[in-house]
């Protein structure tokens, strides 16, 4: 579902409401929605233009989100960490998600990286012990 507002919204998240996903903002709401950033950056929400989270045309943006548009980082120590599913998925589901996730970081390697570029890789739950 599609939460929409302004001030508003702002302030139910000050009061702590985070029954979301995703934050995506226009530019002119990010000084407002920077108080937040101790409330929504721990929660990897805060909007940020390099993510495509703040931009000028909301409907394709959400669009885009909607129909699964993924963003992930890298660490400073090499490891990406990102979520490809939820409890509720069926594991035919959750293998298709990662295998995606595994073509799209291949696809899209920094051209100097030389060598092996998976090592291993380690699934867990948000609050759960890893599995190699």
């Amino acid at each position: 579902a599609d939460i929409v507002g302004s001030e508003d919204l702002i302030q139910d998240i000050a009061n702590g409401k985070l029954d979301f996903d995703k934050l995506i903002a226009t530019p002119d709401v990010m000084p407002l929605i920077a108080k937040l950033g101790r409330v929504l950056g721990p929660r990897g929400l805060m909007p940020s233009p390099k993510a495509g989270t703040v931009t000028t045309n909301l409907a394709q943006s959400i669009s885009e989100f909607k129909k699964g548009k993924l963003e992930y980082r890298v660490d400073k120590t090499g490891i990406v960490h990102l979520g490809f599913g939820k409890v509720n998925f069926n594991s035919e589901d959750l293998l298709q998600n990662f295998e995606s996730i595994q073509e799209s970081i291949n696809k899209n390697r920094p051209p100097g990286s030389k060598g092996k570029y998976w090592k291993s890789v380690y699934l867990s739950s948000t609050m759960g012990p890893s599995i190699n």
